[in-house]
């Protein structure tokens, strides 16, 4: 076996289909685009853990299940929990409204999956007040709960205003690393102006370059070149001396 194909076996157990194709149409090809991943996910200023959970909120944000399923076994892998997990989901929703949350679900039963749970089922048609609250079930700490209990208010009340702060209020999940995933959410989609305002609300948040670099990298592998032209535009210049 090739040394991309065996790569992307230890990733995801099996060879995905567009993995084995790139291979058998050009192995070189697959050769450099594995090389790229490799140093995109590797640990770094972001572990890849935060990488890989990074690429499911983004991707669930933008409404792209497939790349948020495969980017959740990497997550849960890494050591991913299922209340870190839901709270990248939510957040998907200050980009990609109520079908974002819809869409999340199929990273959250494949999470429960891989850690072998059984969960009541839940539409996938639920509505993000219904959905904010089947996640809330698995809140582990009193803290946790009234968070959603509050949430949950707010998405019933459609207050679209308080929602997102709320989103964006430290929970399980760092403030720091939910900004960064909107700053991220905004260069996938390639969105200059917005990625500009996210990162410099990340760094006021605590987020620093290395980590804003890192998250570049990380979008670059699920949108391509384009979205590094966003970030970069809003990373501070690295000085000669540094």
């Amino acid at each position: 076996m090739s040394k991309g194909l065996d790569y992307f076996k230890k990733v995801y157990d099996i060879v995905p289909g567009w993995v084995q194709k790139m291979h058998d149409y050009n192995p070189e090809m697959l050769d450099h685009y594995t090389a790229l991943r490799g140093a995109a996910m590797s640990a770094g200023a972001l572990t890849v853990k935060e990488k890989d959970i990074l690429l499911v909120g983004m991707n669930a944000a933008r409404h792209y299940a497939r790349s948020m399923v495969y980017h959740t076994k990497g997550a849960i892998d890494g050591g991913a929990t299922l209340e870190e997990l839901v709270e990248y989901l939510l957040i998907a929703y200050n980009y990609g409204g109520e079908k974002a949350l819809q869409i999340g679900l199929q990273s959250f039963e494949y999470a429960l999956n891989l850690k072998g749970i059984e969960a009541n089922n839940i539409s996938h048609d639920s509505t993000a007040e219904e959905i904010a609250r089947y996640y809330s079930s698995f809140a582990s700490t009193n803290e946790s709960r009234v968070y959603y209990h509050d949430l949950i208010a707010l998405f019933a009340a459609k207050d679209e205003g308080a929602l997102t702060e709320k989103l964006l209020e430290e929970n399980v999940v760092p403030k720091d690393m939910k900004y960064i995933l909107m700053t991220g959410v905004y260069t996938t989609v390639l969105k200059n102006a917005e990625t500009a305002y996210w990162a410099k609300k990340a760094r006021e948040n605590g987020a620093d370059e290395p980590r804003l670099a890192e998250l570049g990298y990380i979008c670059l592998l699920t949108a391509g070149i384009p979205s590094w032209f966003e970030i970069s535009d809003a990373l501070v210049e690295k000085k000669w001396s540094e």
